[in-house]
């Protein structure tokens, strides 16, 4: 496999990582992801026969077995991944990696969180808030595509071409495209809902997608926001369930523990300040699902991120 020709060229799986010692940032659950030279990216080729227990990062992470399969379990859900299949871990989620005895993989680590800002984006946020098991029976429309941009973002990285990082970021949006598109036009989205009035439903919940990234901080409950869009609070939490997969609630708490995570790498910013710039009506209520989202305290996710963003060990 260390031998894979691409286009002539005999792919280097080991040179590009040069800069990584070995040793992962993990303590309580919390791996620091270190990405080289500012980049957005880090693959590896792996086949370590370790297992990596339960644990999150702040990257998106992308696991494409090649030779036997590889076990993935993201919260309560178990995933028996097979060469040819792909699964992707959101930002934040914990998991854990089971190896075989014997086997090859390659991983993929993407820092996002600048292609989150993008405007279109937020109309996927939900679809990449979840696990995405890809294979040819999930996603028979996109899978063929989507694994081949994977094989041309993983040989424009090993392969240290001029423009890799600009051509990596553009096919990573393009993968993005085609979740965004593959979901919104899936015939069961709304099941018994004419086509005329799912294109409506759809630019009406985009646009409730929006309103949310704006208006996360003030007080949003069910019933103003079913009222907003024309529909009883009842239809309303089963469209947005069938959208999203997430309950109203559940959504908006995903959403403000994100933005959260984002205002406590300010250290201008006291605790009570993140929790309520971020729309927890309370310390006490931000404390207990921030611990309970990202197994940590908000204080504990500060230090250990500042201290990775002065360049040391966060666990030090």
């Amino acid at each position: 496999m260390a031998d894979l020709k691409v286009n002539g060229n005999f792919l280097d799986f080991y040179g590009i990582n040069h800069d990584f010692t070995g040793i992962r940032d993990v303590q309580d659950s919390h791996e620091t992801v270190s990405f080289c030279d500012n980049s957005i990216v880090r693959i590896w080729h792996n086949t370590q026969t370790d297992n990596f227990e339960e644990h999150w990062h702040a990257a998106l992470e992308v696991i494409m077995p090649v030779e036997n399969y590889y076990d993935v379990r993201v919260g309560e859900t178990f995933y028996h991944v097979l060469p040819g299949e792909i699964v992707v871990i959101p930002p934040g989620d914990l998991h854990e990696l089971l190896a075989p005895d014997s086997g090859s993989r390659f991983i993929f680590m993407f820092d996002i969180s600048l292609i989150t800002k993008l405007k279109s984006f937020v109309g996927i946020q939900s679809i990449l808030s979840q696990p995405l098991y890809v294979t040819k029976e999930s996603f028979p429309q996109i899978y063929e595509d989507v694994y081949q941009l994977l094989l041309q973002i993983r040989n424009e990285y090993f392969n240290k071409n001029e423009y890799a990082e600009l051509t990596i970021v553009s096919l990573l949006l393009t993968i993005f495209t085609k979740f965004g598109y593959n979901h919104i036009n899936a015939s069961n989205l709304f099941p018994n809902v004419r086509l005329y009035k799912q294109k409506e439903y759809i630019q009406k919940f985009n646009s409730l997608m929006e309103y949310i990234d704006v208006h996360y901080m003030e007080d949003l409950n069910l019933e103003d926001i079913a009222e907003s869009t024309g529909f009883s609070k009842y239809h309303f939490s089963r469209l947005f369930k069938q959208y999203t997969g997430f309950t109203f609630c559940d959504y908006l708490c995903h959403r403000r523990i994100k933005v959260a995570e984002e205002l406590l790498a300010r250290p201008d910013l006291s605790i009570t300040e993140v929790a309520l710039q971020a729309g927890f009506p309370s310390i006490s209520t931000f404390n207990r699902l921030f611990k309970q989202y990202k197994n940590c305290t908000p204080s504990e996710y500060r230090s250990r991120n500042n201290r990775a963003l002065l360049g040391g060990n966060p666990y030090a």
